[in-house]
């Protein structure tokens, strides 16, 4: 797999600095649900955590441009754990401008 751009990487590494690697407008977009702004990505992932206990291991990378799609296994305390998802990211220079995360 490619080495990931900083931001995402950081996304992954599932940590407290999260929010960061987001731009101040950023969205995200999961489970039809979209979150807008640092605070609430921050809070989406807390509680997404708190819920499912989830990690995500990125297999394999794709970019193009400004886009990076990365397929990743998730595994959680959710039906079906693990499941692979895409997390198609945009960035806007080093940070993440938006993510959409579906199947």
């Amino acid at each position: 797999m490619q080495t990931l751009p900083a931001s995402v990487a950081r996304y992954f590494a599932n940590d407290d600095s999260l929010a960061g690697a987001f731009t101040d407008d950023a969205i995200v977009v999961d489970e039809k649900h979209e979150h807008r702004g640092r605070a609430a990505i921050a809070a989406w992932k807390a509680a997404s955590h708190a819920k499912y206990n989830s990690t995500a291991e990125p297999l394999r990378s794709i970019a193009d441009g400004d886009l990076i799609t990365v397929t990743a296994r998730v595994t959680g305390t959710f039906p079906g754990s693990p499941i692979e998802l895409r997390f198609r990211f945009t960035l806007r220079g080093d940070l993440i401008r938006r993510l959409e995360i579906g199947s």
